[in-house]
Order: C-alpha cells, then sequence, then structure tokens
C-alpha cells in the first residue's frame, strides 16, 4: 500500500466515525424530553405503587422497631409519635401525658413481598394486647398498644385481626389494643432512631430488665 493509499484510508475512517457520531446524536435528539419524562415518571409510580406503610404502637418504639426490622418486606421503620393534637412533640412531652400521643413505629414495606395482614399478624407476637395503658414496664397512657390504619383496607384487616384472636380462645381476657385511624406522625428525636443498632449494650439490657421477652414467651408460649 502507498503512502497515498495510506492517506485515503485514514481519510475515510476519520469520515465514517464522524457519520457515526452524527448519527447517533441524532438518534438521542430524536428521544423528546417528554418521553424520557414519562419513562422517569412511570418507574416512580412503579416504586410508588409497591410501597406500603403501616403504624403500630406496641410500647416502648426502641423494641417495636428492632422487632420489625426482622420482617421481610420491611424497607424501612421511624420511631415516632402519633395520635394527639400538639404539633411537633418531643420525647419528654409525650411520655409525661401531657400530649395524647402513644409511642410508635412507622413502617415502609414493599408490598410485593409482604403485606398489611403478615405485618399484623407479626405486631401481635410483639405486645401484650390484654394490659391497658401499659406495655411490660412501660406504664401510662403514651405506652398502650394501638393499630394505626391508613385506608380503609387496613381498617377492615386490623378489625378482622383483632377479633379472630378475641375468638380464638387464647385468652380469657379481652384484647384491649385499640384500632386508630392515623393521623400526623412526627419522628422523634435522631437519638431514638435505630436506637437498638446504636447502644446494642444499652437496648439488651433494657429489654431484659423491662421483661417483655419473658411476658411475650408467657403470652405467645415461645421466646420471641
Amino acid at each position: 500500500m502507498t503512502v497515498i493509499d495510506l492517506a485515503w484510508f485514514f481519510r475515510r475512517r476519520v469520515r465514517y466515525s464522524l457519520l457515526g457520531v452524527l448519527g447517533l446524536l441524532m438518534i438521542l435528539s430524536a428521544c423528546k424530553p417528554t418521553d424520557v419524562e414519562k419513562m422517569t415518571i412511570a418507574a416512580e409510580q412503579s416504586t410508588h405503587t409497591a410501597l406500603g406503610v403501616a403504624t403500630f404502637a406496641g410500647g416502648c418504639f426502641w423494641c417495636t422497631e428492632a422487632d420489625f426490622d426482622k420482617l421481610p418486606g420491611v424497607i424501612s421503620t421511624t420511631s415516632g409519635y402519633i395520635g394527639g393534637e400538639e404539633k411537633n412533640p418531643t420525647y419528654k412531652q409525650v411520655v409525661a401525658g401531657k400530649t395524647g400521643h402513644v409511642e410508635a413505629v412507622q413502617v415502609r414495606f414493599n408490598k410485593t413481598q409482604t403485606n398489611f395482614a403478615e405485618l399484623l399478624a407479626a405486631y401481635w407476637l410483639t405486645i401484650d394486647p390484654l394490659t391497658p395503658n401499659r406495655q411490660f414496664c412501660d406504664t401510662g397512657a403514651p405506652y398502650r398498644s394501638v393499630i394505626f390504619y391508613h385506608n380503609d383496607e387496613q381498617h377492615e384487616l386490623a378489625k378482622e385481626s383483632k377479633a379472630t384472636l378475641e375468638t380464638s380462645g387464647r385468652f380469657a381476657q379481652p384484647v384491649v389494643t385499640e384500632i386508630w385511624p392515623a393521623t400526623t406522625f412526627y419522628p422523634a428525636e435522631e437519638y431514638h432512631q435505630d436506637y437498638y443498632l446504636k447502644n446494642p449494650a444499652r437496648y439488651r439490657l433494657y429489654r431484659s430488665n423491662c421483661g417483655r421477652d419473658q411476658r411475650l414467651k408467657e403470652l405467645w408460649g415461645k421466646k420471641h
């Protein structure tokens, strides 16, 4: 191949490369911004559709959070306050019974992996449903057990689940766990979030001294 032939060959390669780049740019420009936006919105809607929210009060939210984090399909848990009228309540206000709130945990879950009925079944095993205004060593209205429903379906499932437990013959005493519509949920102070992970030794000591697992074994017949 002569020098002239080589020069022609490289000029042709460069021209074809440039044409390829220009062709790609033309294809990309043909994709309208609205099409990309639609694809993004569709993806976001799909994710939102698969995401469920449930809220449960079962005494100390450190323990409730730890219990729900173990369940398959649970994406996240947040400790907080719900059920009262005071805006942005603090921990001290709530536990003093001044706001009407209860300690609760808001659970976000993947509806393709679990559902509200399964979360309800797990919830009962983590609480004492027979004692009003108390859970284990924590006493007072802020520690009562409550199922908060976010829609009509959750409301019906909660009532059915409670009725099933009441008629099962397991307990001679009435089931006092309440069922309320979900209101504004206020996340608790940051040091309460994932407390069992941030302070594992203190958490284990608290849970043991509170007699939570011992009472659960008495109620449900197995170690939680």
